[in-house]
């Protein structure tokens, strides 16, 4: 396992490398969200392959590749992909960010692309994967399997759906500036809410192959909630900031969890 690991991690951190000077001479910080649905493939399938493909971990890799083709195909569509792999479409939020008085100085911006935006994500890519690592050698597959995958899957469609209705939205676009139509009316990030929970079901996989309910491999899925909290925040407040009546949808609409109105708690 430690061999694996090292691996993995060496295979992290010259891709990181890589997408750091990558955006630093292209001026495109979005390098590390080419890589975000493939790299998850590679690392599952390296550990299955180590592993001599054992059923549990040909399952987790199989889920992980339908999980990164759909994400790989919105991100596509979108014009985040080009011949010339350098460039393509940049999240709007990295230009948005780059304004931000704090980073006037550019060695500033050069440390965040180099410590966030590269190295950090890039970690986090490769440790949502690692409940397949500590998934190795572990106990026969078993209901519990069956029932993680069957979420999975259910959580891809649900996100597949959203992802269709905020293309069409945009497609069609009217005065209005922001969803808040089909399941965009029931939460108001139901593609993040459904990534999430992809990867804390991903991490049960982990508690099915060793017993163990609570392991080290939990840590990604944890970093991954947290990054999308801070990921939405920053989106919602340029919704603020250019539709007011945004104002209004986020006191009526959860932000991740269906239906939340819990009491002493601000539905934000």
């Amino acid at each position: 396992m430690h061999t694996i690991l090292i691996l993995l991690i060496l295979i992290c951190l010259s891709t990181a490398f890589l997408c750091f000077i990558v955006s630093t001479i292209t001026n495109n910080y979005s390098q590390v969200d080419k890589l975000w649905s493939i790299m998850p493939l590679i690392y599952t399938w390296f550990i299955s392959f180590k592993s001599d493909f054992e059923p549990r971990l040909m399952l987790m890799a199989i889920l992980v590749t339908v999980w990164g083709i759909r994400l790989s195909y919105n991100f596509g569509r979108k014009g985040g992909y080009s011949i010339r792999f350098w460039s393509g479409e940049e999240d709007y939020r990295w230009s948005i960010l780059r304004k931000n008085p704090q980073f006037d100085a550019k060695w500033k911006w050069v440390l965040f692309n180099l410590l966030f935006i590269s190295f950090y994500q890039m970690a986090l890519v490769l440790l949502i994967t690692l409940p397949a690592l500590m998934s190795l050698k572990g106990k026969p597959l078993f209901w519990g399997d069956a029932l993680a995958a069957g979420l999975i899957l259910m959580f891809i469609f649900i996100e597949t759906i959203a992802d269709q209705q905020q293309w069409n939205f945009h497609k069609n676009k009217g005065k209005r500036g922001f969803l808040d139509k089909g399941l965009w009316g029931i939460v108001r990030h139901p593609n993040y809410a459904s990534e999430q929970s992809i990867w804390m079901v991903f991490y049960f996989f982990s508690v099915n192959a060793t017993g163990q309910v609570i392991n080290w491999s939990m840590a990604g899925a944890i970093l991954l909630v947290l990054l999308f909290w801070g990921s939405s925040d920053f989106s919602e407040n340029i919704s603020l900031g250019k539709y007011p009546e945004y104002a209004d949808y986020k006191k009526r609409v959860p932000r991740f969890i269906p239906f939340s109105k819990f009491p002493g708690v601000r539905n934000s």
